[in-house]
Formats: C-alpha cells, structure tokens, sequence
C-alpha cells in the first residue's frame, strides 16, 4: 500500500498540486482553483479491495430548506453523467463529485489518475454556477440543469 500511495503522492505533486498528506488513512487533501470557486478536494486508497477514490468537496453547504431542490438537481445532473456521480448528505447538506477506480490485478498509473482527477474537478466546475443558483437564487432546478447543459 505504502508503495502505489507514494506514486498517487508522486503524481499529484509532479502536477502542481499542493498535497496534504494522511499516511494512516491513506489519504490526501488538496484545494482546487476553478472558474467559478475554489474547492476542496479528498483522495482516498482503498486496500481491499484496492480502490482509489477522488472527491470534491462543493464549497457551498445545502441549508435544509433547500435540500429537496438541490436533490432535484443533483438527480438530474447525474443522469447523464458518465464518469463519477454528485452525492448530498441530507444531514449535514454537504455536496460532494466523486469519482472511483477499482484497480485490483492491475496498475494504478499516472494517465488513470489524471483522468479519475481531472473529471472531477471539471464536472465540479461546470455544475457549480447551477449549483449556486438553486441555493441562492431558489432558481428551478430543471431550467438550471437546461442551462448548465447546454
């Protein structure tokens, strides 16, 4: 474990992105810098089975008056999405963009880790203005997720 971890830490520094690292769980958090806000991001190595998960952490939290909305939304956002998936704590109203690899019997290599990363940061992105707008603006979701898709 301890080896294919460095190559993840490897990776995400060669890249330029600023790592803090949780060699007990195996982990690492990061900020990213998009065109509408600046995020958290958490990866995770799972050992059994060997699984690596990116998050993106929404910088906006969901008041519970607006939850089923953004549920509307994030249900559509979803449905077409082909890589990862937008997930909501309906506790806590925490949105997050996950994407996952089951890698056992084979290698997790750099062009699997940029990918696994770079689309979540970039549905992160695209979604973000909707995201906004269903919080703050109270705006529909299904003319949100019409113009977020456009």
């Amino acid at each position: 474990m301890e080896q294919i971890f460095d190559s993840i830490v490897a990776f995400f520094q060669e890249d330029g992105w600023q790592v803090e690292l949780d060699f007990d769980n195996w982990s690492l958090m990061t900020n990213f810098q998009g065109a509408h806000g600046q995020w958290r991001c958490y990866a995770s190595l799972q050992e059994s089975p060997k699984q690596f998960v990116f998050y993106s952490i929404c910088p906006i939290t969901v008041a519970t008056e607006d939850r089923l909305a953004m549920a509307d939304f994030l249900t559509r956002a979803n449905y077409n999405l082909l890589v990862g998936n937008f997930e909501m704590d309906f506790e806590d109203g925490e949105i997050r963009y996950k994407t996952s690899l089951n890698f056992e019997g084979t290698q997790l290599d750099n062009a699997l880790l940029k990918q696994l990363a770079y689309i979540n940061v970039v549905m992160m992105n695209q979604y973000l203005p909707g995201i906004k707008a269903v919080v703050y603006a109270k705006a529909s979701p299904a003319e949100v997720i019409a113009q977020v898709e456009h």
